[in-house]
């Protein structure tokens, strides 16, 4: 029996981001690639991912901080690097929470008020 894929979007976003700039990526994707199977972050970052997750009915994939850097992403912000070791923090959280042998669908999204963004992985973890 074959494990089904799954669709995990993955997001990174500033201190001043908001509930409303998360829910805005996630319509956008959900718009783009269909029905979404669960959301995921780091864990440093539960918080605000946790509401969008109760607010919409859908788990949340918590990944560890630590491993950010051990992801290639599609996208490569001199910040996200700085800050995180990683191009991406969306691509990198999306791909690790979407388990081993994990693609993105594309690059991340940035949200309207530039706050967050958001990657979606298909993947067959969770």
């Amino acid at each position: 029996m074959s494990r089904q894929e799954l669709k995990i979007v993955g997001f990174g976003f500033r201190r001043g981001a908001s509930l409303a700039s998360l829910a805005g990526l996630l319509d956008t994707l959900t718009q783009r690639f269909g029905a979404i199977d669960a959301l995921a972050a780091t864990q440093s970052m539960r918080p605000l991912v946790q509401s969008l997750g109760q607010a919409r009915c859908l788990n949340v994939i918590l990944v560890a901080d630590a491993h950010l850097p051990s992801v290639t992403t599609l996208t490569h912000s001199a910040q996200s690097q700085q800050a995180r070791g990683t191009g991406s923090v969306a691509e990198a959280v999306a791909l690790l929470a979407a388990g081993p042998g994990a693609q993105l669908l594309g690059p991340r999204h940035i949200s309207a008020d530039r706050q967050a963004t958001a990657a979606i992985a298909i993947g067959t973890s969770l």
